[in-house]
Formats: structure tokens, C-alpha cells, sequence
């Protein structure tokens, strides 16, 4: 099972990505299984020397909880502290990216991130459509 953040590559430029656990109740990770998790608002946030990863939303089925509340990632102190410096020094945001299971453990795969701009966002859908048509063209001429 994987969940990917579509939205992350467009709204971010990313860099180092970073692998964590996360802790989980029974109910989210049948959720998380069944693939109904959406991480397009989410960030990870460190406080207090622990992460945390913040409004993604896991709806829950039988009502009890709510569904984007925090959850702790668990994560070697050495790589947080790593990851703390980084942060700080290139004024970074942690993105999370996807989301899948490894054997029995679910996993949070998540990167440093700096904010793409407005023309950013544009000039990179350009050159995407640009791509495809050129692709298209070389894919009619080898028919």
C-alpha cells in the first residue's frame, strides 16, 4: 500500500528526503491499508525535540477521533537533531511525500522543502505540456 502527495513536487522545490515510523491507532492504520488517506495539507513540525506530523487527514469510520489530529513520528534523535539544523539555517519546511508500509510497519516518507512562487508553479506547467508534446510528435513519427 502507498499513498503519494501529488501536490507536493508542484507547490515545492524538495531536497534530502527523510524516512520515519509513525505511531498509529488500529482504527487509522486499516484506513491507512484500505489507501483513503490524503496528505495534501500536511506538514511535520518539530516541537520539543520530537516530530510531529501535523493535519493529515486519516478519517475514521466509526466516528470516534478526529481525523487530522497529530501524530507522532518516530525518528532517531542524531537524524532530528540533523534535520533540526537544517531547518533552521536554510529556513526549510518538512513536506511529507508518502506514505506507505514496509513489512508490518507503516512508514512516512517526508523532505525539506522551500515554498515555489507563483511564476515557479507556472513555468513548470509550461515546460511539462511542452514535454508531453514533443513526446506525442515523437511517439507519431516512429509509427
Amino acid at each position: 500500500m502507498r499513498v503519494i502527495n501529488k501536490k507536493a513536487k508542484f507547490n515545492y522545490k524538495l531536497f534530502e528526503t527523510y524516512e520515519a515510523g509513525i505511531s498509529l491507532v488500529g482504527v487509522e492504520v486499516k484506513t491507512l491499508l484500505n489507501g483513503q488517506v490524503d496528505l495534501t495539507n500536511s506538514y511535520v513540525k518539530i516541537i520539543n525535540g520530537e516530530a510531529y506530523l501535523i493535519n493529515a487527514n486519516i478519517p475514521i469510520s466509526e466516528g470516534s477521533g478526529e481525523p487530522t489530529r497529530t501524530r507522532k513520528l518516530l525518528i532517531h534523535k542524531a537524524e532530528l537533531t540533523s534535520i533540526w539544523s537544517k531547518i533552521r539555517e536554510k529556513q526549510l519546511t518538512l513536506i511529507p511525500t508518502k506514505m506507505y508500509t514496509r513489512g508490518r510497519r507503516i512508514k512516512l516518507e517526508f523532505a525539506l522543502a522551500k515554498s515555489k512562487r507563483e511564476f515557479e508553479k507556472r513555468q513548470a506547467s509550461r515546460n511539462r505540456d511542452i514535454e508531453r508534446e514533443i513526446a506525442q510528435e515523437v511517439r507519431g513519427k516512429n509509427i
